[in-house]
């Protein structure tokens, strides 16, 4: 990035930049200098491991090369302010830990199990978020997954009989959505309008929007799950607190 940020300011001239990625050893240095050597080409440099960068500085040296440290004057800077070591490791920054793969299965699994599909599997879920449409089920599952939490949503809709899984959960793990009538009736109705579509069928009219509010309450009283109003609340916040309640739960 530094090197192309700086052959963007010249405009005249064309500049081949090639990349030579995870060299392991002083060979493979040597290897890579010979050939930038037939290319009239200079060497921008990252290397952390010290045997590496000498070899590097001594092979370029021989062959008249001309090297530019990137790495070397951060690390020296940093060191001198902090009086700390350097691991000297290469690839730190590029290793996955366990918590990154949890998230990518999260995010695999809120795409999985979003809007009520495979209800019958419910049970593999961290998290199960219920609710009537426009609620914010999907982003809130999405965000919860980019925390490694595995969340699945079921839409409650009074034509449509729940899944038989979903009474069989611990109460712990569902979480019931909750709106004002007011709130997701303007909701519904802009969702309306950015799909060209009227604004007065029955998906945005205060009747239909109090028949669905009703059914999904009595659906979270059945379940005994924990019921949150997300009136006037960001994902982040209504996040955090179903985090907080399962955990605790949890622990129990």
């Amino acid at each position: 990035m530094a090197v192309k940020a700086a052959t963007s300011q010249f405009n005249s001239i064309k500049i081949d930049i090639r990349r030579i990625p995870f060299l392991s050893s002083p060979r493979e240095v040597e290897d890579a200098l010979l050939e930038v050597s037939s290319c009239h080409a200079a060497v921008v440099y990252t290397f952390v491991r010290p045997d590496l960068k000498e070899t590097l500085m001594s092979k370029s040296q021989q062959l008249g090369l001309i090297c530019v440290d990137v790495m070397g004057p951060i690390l020296d800077v940093i060191k001198n302010l902090t009086k700390a070591t350097p691991r000297y490791e290469p690839g730190l920054i590029r290793k996955l830990d366990d918590a990154y793969f949890n998230k990518i299965d999260a995010i695999d699994f809120a795409v999985m199990y979003d809007d009520g599909k495979q209800p019958w599997d419910l049970s593999k879920a961290d998290i199960v978020i219920i609710g009537v449409s426009r609620t914010s089920k999907t982003p809130l599952s999405m965000y919860l997954a980019c925390h490694g939490v595995k969340a699945a949503n079921v839409p409650l809709i009074p034509e449509v009989v729940p899944p038989e899984g979903l009474f069989e959960l611990p109460p712990h793990k569902v979480f019931g959505l909750t709106l004002s009538p007011t709130q997701l009736s303007a909701v519904r109705k802009e969702r309306l309008k950015t799909m060209g579509l009227a604004q007065t069928v029955d998906y945005a009219k205060m009747e239909r929007i109090n028949e669905e509010l009703s059914f999904s309450e009595s659906i979270m009283r059945r379940i005994g799950c924990r019921v949150i109003n997300v009136t006037n609340r960001a994902v982040e916040e209504i996040a955090a607190k179903i985090l907080d309640y399962y955990r605790r739960g949890s622990e129990r």
